[in-house]
């Protein structure tokens, strides 16, 4: 992984509907990450052409760093045919704050678009 910082943005569509989605689950901290949704900001890359972004929650007080960890969530992609072609992992710093969306691949292209929420076949831990 290679990060390319970027001049922070909105969320695009695409991220804004798979955040809401995976953020839909029952796992614990839930409702305090759904309300970081509208402040949230793309920072970053996770390299050309990948749709995995580093996320920074613009409004919050700066706090000594914590390590950004996955929450429980079990999010697998699956195409249209119903193959697995992957899984989504969400990162949150300290686990209380959003700090990353990733697609994490197992074929042989890197893809070019996160997954529709149909695709998604979200369970919380």
């Amino acid at each position: 992984m290679c990060v390319v910082p970027i001049e922070p943005r909105p969320l695009n569509d695409s991220e804004r509907v798979v955040l809401e989605h995976l953020l839909a689950a029952d796992f614990a901290g839930a409702s305090a990450l759904r309300s970081q949704l509208d402040h949230t900001e793309v920072v970053a890359t996770w390299g050309a052409g990948s749709v995995s972004v580093d996320l920074r929650v613009a409004g919050l007080e700066q706090q000594p760093a914590l390590p950004s960890t996955p929450l429980p969530l079990d999010a697998p992609v699956h195409d249209r045919s119903g193959e697995y072609i992957g899984e989504l992992l969400l990162w949150a710093e300290g686990g209380t704050t959003l700090s990353a969306l990733e697609y994490a691949w197992v074929t042989d292209e890197m893809p070019t678009s996160l997954p529709s929420v149909d695709q998604i076949q979200l369970t919380a831990d």
